[in-house]
Parts: C-alpha cells; structure tokens; sequence
C-alpha cells in the first residue's frame, strides 16, 4: 500500500513539474526572449525528471508486483528493463535456431503461453512443463497456451501433463528434438526445484543432435548457468556405466583432479552464445546440441569413429575417380575433334 501511494506521487509530481515547464516554455516563447539554450534546458529538464520517475516506479512498484494480462499469467519477476528485453531475444532465438526439421518441442518451466507463439509453426508438438512442486499447470497457463496455439493457425498438438520441470516423467528419452528454457531457472529455485536437474532432464529426452536452446540469468546460486551446461558429461551406458561406477567409488579427490580430459565427454556441444546486452540483471542466451555418439558405449564410439573414415576414404576415392573420368574423356573428345 506504501509503495502504490508513493508511486502516485511520484507520478503526480511528474505531471506537475512536466506542466510547469510547458508553461514557461510557451511563455518564454510567446514573448520572443526564448533562446537556444533555454529550450534545451527546459528539455534536459524534463528528460531527467522522467528518468527520475521511471527509477523510483521500477524500484518501488516492479520490484514486489506480479502484472497479470487477460490473456493469461504473464508476470514481472524482474525489472521491467531485463523483462522486455530477455522476451525480445527468447523470440529472436526460438524463432531463428529452431530447425524446420524438427517436430516436438519441450519447454522446462512453463509459467505463460508466450513460447508457444515464439517456436515456428512446423512444430508439431508442444510439450510444457510446471514449474510448481505439484508438477501441475495452472489453468490460467493452459487457457492462455491454448489461446496461443490457436492464434498459430497451424496443427500443433499441445501435450498437457502433470510433470515438474525436474523430473520429466512423461517424456521418453531420446524423443524430443528441442528443449527451450525461458528465464525459468530463478522461478524454479522460487518454488524449490532443481534447475541444475532440468538441464540433465533436458540432456536425457533430447534425441542426439537435438537442440537446447536458453535465455537464462548468467549466475544462480553463485554458479555460472554457461559453465555448468558445458560441464557436463555423457552418462555412462551398458557395462562402462559399471566400470565407471567401480572407478569412481574407489577414486580419490586426488585422483579426480588428476584425470586426463580426454576421458571426459561432454554432453552437449556448443554451437554460439552471448550475454544478453542492454538489462539490468546480467542473463545469457545460447544454442547447443547434444552430441550425436551420447548414447553410445566407448566401444561403439570407436566402432562408429572408425565407420566415418572408411565413409570418408570411400567418398573421397569416388571423387578421384570421377575427377581422373572427366579428364579422360575430354582428353578423347578434343583429340577426336582435332584428328578430324
């Protein structure tokens, strides 16, 4: 209550000052004393104090309200600067680094509709999930995805399921072509979840080669968001998930630190990342991929690896010799043409 009466003073004060200096404004003019420098001083004046205002609003207002459309439950959790400008770029990205290839879409963290009008249209379906301890939407949330996949015009199937953003129990692993995460890293450690689980989760349903795409705060819980993507490995599969579960029971920390970086695999590949410019609260926007071999033994890495370079050998001798081909028939055609 404090903090609405305050904010309309500070508007009222606004309108009165801004009133002020209209006046004397046309007053100077009217009587022809008003210079250059006057004016521009009249206008520097009015520029600050909105400056001033709009400082004290975010401050005071934007800091402790939650701003509610008709449309659904779209809120300020941050500074109204950081809001508009994350959702422009999530809008960019989603739109641009989505392939036209692919068919469902995850997003971790489902509190609005806004992403289902920000993935492209050849999306065939759409997979939210909550960011509530219950793993339930909101019927605010549904009426207002519903709203927005019908505003697409397109056949994108929305799959509604009781499943927190941690723990997407409803989705197979390997199934999903793209995960999305829109600022709902800080309102899952709000509601008590694990955003460090919904990346593994995020890893697990993606298919290999499979896109995470992210506009997240740069740093939570004193942890880099970027640096812990990045980190983290392939989960072992078949009997080298046992070995290395042997390894690393009977590891020292001293052993750890001495591992060599080749044993390691990461599970995702990145593709290109920046940090968000112009908010005020720092975030970062990125794209990777899980890597194509994460589901595979070391056994079948090296199987796989060595597969590509007989491809590669095959299709580049093939090349040779269609090269050496073309040659020796235009070697015949022109001796042809010139002993005629």
């Amino acid at each position: 209550m404090c903090g609405s009466v305050k904010r309309f003073k500070v508007k009222k004060d606004f309108k009165i000052l801004s009133l002020r200096v209209s006046l004397n404004l046309e007053l100077n003019m009217m009587k022809g004393s008003t210079t250059l420098c006057t004016t521009v001083h009249m206008m520097a004046l009015m520029l600050l104090t909105s400056t001033q205002a709009f400082s004290v609003i975010t401050r005071q207002s934007f800091a402790a309200t939650r701003a509610k459309t008709h449309r659904g439950v779209t809120q300020l959790h941050m500074d109204p600067v950081t809001y508009l400008r994350t959702e422009f770029v999530s809008a960019a990205l989603f739109t641009n680094q989505t392939p036209r290839a692919a068919d469902v879409c995850v997003q971790l963290g489902t509190y609005d509709g806004r992403a289902v009008t920000f993935i492209p249209r050849t999306i065939r379906q759409f997979i939210p999930s909550s960011i509530e301890p219950d793993g339930k939407l909101d019927l605010n949330i549904q009426r207002a995805i519903k709203q927005g996949a019908e505003r697409r015009e397109s056949d994108m199937k929305v799959m509604y399921c009781t499943q927190r953003a941690d723990n997407l129990k409803d989705v197979k692993d390997d199934s999903v072509d793209v995960v999305i995460s829109m600022q709902s890293a800080e309102k899952m450690l709000e509601k008590g979840l694990d955003w460090k689980k919904s990346i593994l989760e995020a890893g697990r349903v993606l298919k290999p080669g499979g896109r995470f795409l992210f506009v997240e705060q740069s740093e939570l819980e004193g942890e880099n968001y970027l640096d812990y993507l990045l980190s983290i490995d392939c989960p072992p599969v078949g009997a080298d998930a046992m070995q290395q579960n042997q390894q690393q029971s009977s590891k020292t920390a001293d052993n750890d630190e001495d591992q060599d970086d080749e044993d390691r695999l990461p599970l995702f590949e990145s593709i290109g990342w920046d940090d968000v410019d112009l908010v005020l609260t720092p975030h970062v926007a990125g794209v990777v991929i899980k890597r194509e071999d994460a589901g595979l033994t070391k056994q079948e890495r090296l199987a796989a690896e060595k597969q590509r370079e007989k491809d590669l050998y095959a299709e580049r001798s093939l090349s040779v010799f269609e090269q050496r081909k073309k040659k020796r028939n235009k070697k015949k055609s022109e001796e042809k043409a010139s002993s005629s």
